[in-house]
This record gives C-alpha cells, sequence and structure tokens, in this order.
C-alpha cells in the first residue's frame, strides 16, 4: 500500500533504493511560486530523517549536486545536510536531514542571534574557500560583473512601471560603477544567502541549506541578501557575520555590494510581479528603498 499519494510513486521507489524502507513521509516544501517539492522521510523509528528534493529544473540540480560534491565537503561536519545520492532522470537529491528551524522564523535572544550569525559567517568562509578556481571557473565567476548591465535592462524591461525614472536613473548608475569597482575575490558561493535558508537548531548550531543557485562569483555577492536584509536593522549582525566570516569587505567590495545588490533589488521586482511571489517583490521594494537611502552597506 502507498505511504502517501503526495509523493510520487517513482520517486519513492528510488528513495527506497537508496535508503531502504521508511513509513513516514511529510511534505516540507515552501509556500512561494518557486519553491521547490521537498519531503521529509523517516524510518519507521523516527529517528533517522531524510530530505527528499526535487529541483526547480536541469541548471538549478547541475548547481546543488555540484556544491554537494565538490564544495560542501569542506564545510565541518554538522554545517549542511550531506548527499546520499542524486537522480538526474527525476532531477531529485537525496539529502540528510539536519536538525534546526529557519532564522526567519525564530525569535532568539540578541545573545544567540549573533552567534547563529557568527557561526554562518564562519561557514560562508569555509564554503568560499571550496571548490578547485580553475580558468573556466574564474571566467565563470568574472562574468558576474561583466554581464552586470546587460543584466540590468533586460531586468529593467520587465519591470515596467514598477521602477521610476529616477531609480531607474540610479540602478544604471550602481551597476555602471561595477565595471571601476577594482579586483573583487572570487569564490564558490552560496547564492541565496538569506536567513530562510540558514538554520539555527536548539543545540545551538548553525547549517546553511539549498544550493541551488550556488556558483563560481565575487564573494562579495553572498552579502547582498544580509545586508539587506538582517544586517540593515540589526548592524550588530553585521558584525558577528563578520566576526565569523574572519575578515571585512575591501573598499571595492563595498562598493560592489551595492552594485549587486541594484541588480538584485530589480531582479527581484521583474521576476515577483508576474509569478505572484509577493515574498520577492517586497524583497526587491525593500532593497531598492534601501538603495535610494544609501543605507546598504
Amino acid at each position: 500500500m502507498r505511504l502517501l499519494n503526495q509523493l510520487p510513486y517513482a520517486l519513492e521507489s528510488w528513495a527506497r533504493r537508496v535508503i531502504g524502507p521508511f513509513d513516514h513521509v511529510r511534505d516540507v516544501s515552501g509556500t512561494g511560486p518557486s519553491a521547490c517539492r521537498v519531503w521529509e522521510l523517516a524510518r519507521p523509528d523516527r529517528t533517522t530523517r531524510f530530505i527528499l528534493k526535487t529541483a526547480r529544473g536541469a541548471t538549478a540540480y547541475r548547481a546543488e549536486t555540484f556544491a554537494y560534491r565538490h564544495a560542501l565537503p569542506a564545510l565541518p561536519p554538522g554545517g549542511a545536510p550531506q548527499l546520499l545520492d542524486s537522480s538526474a532522470d527525476h532531477l531529485a537529491l537525496l539529502l540528510t536531514a539536519v536538525p534546526g528551524r529557519p532564522m526567519d522564523d525564530l525569535r532568539l535572544p540578541p545573545t544567540e542571534e549573533r552567534e547563529a550569525y557568527r557561526q554562518s559567517g564562519a561557514l560562508l568562509a569555509r564554503l568560499h574557500t571550496a571548490g578547485d578556481l580553475t580558468p573556466p571557473r574564474r571566467a565563470e565567476a568574472e562574468a558576474e560583473r561583466d554581464g552586470a548591465p546587460d543584466r540590468l535592462e533586460r531586468s529593467l524591461h520587465s519591470c515596467g512601471g514598477l521602477v521610476t525614472a529616477r531609480e531607474r536613473a540610479l540602478l544604471r548608475a550602481l551597476v555602471a560603477d561595477l565595471a571601476t569597482s577594482g579586483p573583487l575575490p572570487l569564490a564558490f558561493v552560496h547564492g541565496d544567502a538569506q536567513p530562510g535558508n540558514l538554520l539555527w537548531s536548539a543545540a545551538g548550531r548553525a547549517v546553511w541549506i539549498d544550493f541551488e543557485r550556488s556558483r563560481f562569483a565575487p564573494a562579495v555577492q553572498d552579502f547582498v541578501r544580509l545586508a539587506t536584509g538582517p544586517w540593515a536593522d540589526r548592524p550588530a549582525l553585521r558584525s558577528a557575520f563578520l566576526t565569523g566570516y574572519g575578515r571585512r569587505p575591501g573598499p571595492a567590495e563595498r562598493h560592489a555590494l551595492r552594485c549587486f545588490a541594484a541588480l538584485d533589488a530589480v531582479g527581484a521586482l521583474a521576476w515577483g510581479p508576474p509569478n505572484g511571489d509577493d515574498e520577492v517583490t517586497a524583497r526587491g521594494r525593500r532593497t531598492l528603498e534601501l538603495l535610494v537611502k544609501g543605507e546598504v552597506a
């Protein structure tokens, strides 16, 4: 008898071949229109859990499997889930389950919250030094900056009236400045480093999840959604993160941070409304407002 009709039979069969019997399946997918399908699987004793995730597409699948196989082993044990197996046929990954809840679901005492961000910075520092920065991957990372003006214009075209003429001028000026920001440290980046992808456990351990946007890029790109999210209101979290990260951004990175934030803002405003994603739209609007005020740092 099927255990849960919401889990496709082919995925269930594949998972059983990898991890053996399980009798508990729970859909833990996100709620946004861009959310992946994710299930929690558990063995009969309920003490051994796994995560079964299907990627949004082939590109996301390749990025996440590359991260788990070639970069995440550089993190300390428990710093991220472990890949048990993957299936290109199903665009699926089978992972170990890790304890914790997303930071944006928690209300922690200030001291504990700072410790969570300190640990998150230490983990990202390890991730940023992972992966072999071969000449083709260096070119891939540098293309993030070189292709920025074209990406901006495509997104602005999709935004329509959501971005005013004054805001468009600011965004274009910021992205144009990216070419003159000076050399930027390159890294293997998470690609979506934000509180929803940072777990904090009752045992006081931080864990990064969801690596489908990971790639080689300027390291500072991993600071954008933190700088325009929790750091904007709570600078102590920025200090805690950078303490864990082990260094502060240099002048070129501080300049580039605002430029990449401009790209993130307009990208969110181009994608969110037509896809009915209010959360992404609100993030884009908030980022743009911070840029207008000069409060991204």
